[in-house]
């Protein structure tokens, strides 16, 4: 009877245990970059949600006033016309009214890129539509869904 040794050690070679190494790096590499955008278009869908009741009340008030925008750019006039009687404050924004075109200019945060998103109104025979723009230095679609 022969006995059963074991000549081959089991385990990985260094040179696999460096190939994982490497792969993990890249898609490290890859991830965190795309994670940080995620964050940030996260933070920027909470300031969007925020102004959507200051959205409705411009439109509320651009109907009440026959489509005239210049009747609802400051909130003075909205809250003579509607009853919104505050300016919503987002965590990583500051949002103002554009005079005349009632435009909403939330800026965002040191958090966020300090990206500013203007939302402008346009009056058409049935509705209010919204066009939003980004400007800033590296604001794009990636950081603010907009």
């Amino acid at each position: 009877m022969q006995s059963m040794k074991r000549t081959a050690q089991s385990g990985f070679t260094l040179i696999e245990l460096m190939i994982v190494v490497a792969i993990i790096g890249i898609l490290a590499a890859i991830a965190v970059p795309q994670y940080q955008d995620y964050v940030t278009r996260a933070k920027y869908t909470e300031n969007n949600t925020s102004i959507a009741p200051l959205k409705l009340a411009i439109g509320e008030c651009a109907q009440l006033n026959s489509g005239d925008l210049g009747a609802c750019d400051t909130l003075a006039k909205l809250t003579t016309q509607t009853g919104y009687s505050a300016l919503p404050v987002p965590k990583y924004a500051t949002v103002t009214l554009t005079a005349t075109t009632a435009a909403i200019v939330a800026t965002g945060t040191a958090d966020v890129g300090s990206c500013v998103v203007t939302w402008t109104p346009t009056v058409n025979a049935n509705a209010v539509s919204w066009a939003g723009v980004t400007s800033g230095a590296g604001c794009t679609k990636s950081k603010t869904g907009v």
